[in-house]
């Protein structure tokens, strides 16, 4: 979809070129060019601004229930992760002592 504003907007330059005056030209630019297309583009990805926000109160939903105990989390039950957290301890006070 960037491919269709990129022509447009080169389109546009080129219509702001050919005006008698540099007046015309950016107001060419700015009414033909960049406002409207700030509107389709804006309106366009609408959809993927929905559910980026939909996801991010998913995931917000899902950290408090793991946060209240209600959900477990499957990195704690796994065995290694315990003896990775224990190993990370002991390095780090091992470090400390130094």
């Amino acid at each position: 979809m960037y491919i269709v504003a990129i022509a447009w907007i080169y389109v546009v330059f080129m219509m702001a070129i050919t005006e008698q005056t540099a007046t015309a030209g950016v107001m060419t630019f700015l009414l033909y060019g960049v406002f409207p297309l700030t509107i389709v583009l804006y309106l366009i990805g609408t959809p993927q601004r929905k559910r980026n926000r939909q996801r991010a109160e998913q995931r917000r939903r899902m950290l408090n229930q793991a946060e209240a105990g209600q959900v477990e989390n499957p990195e704690t039950n796994d065995p290694d992760h315990h003896s990775a957290t224990k190993k990370t301890e002991q390095t780090s006070d091992s470090i400390a002592e130094k």
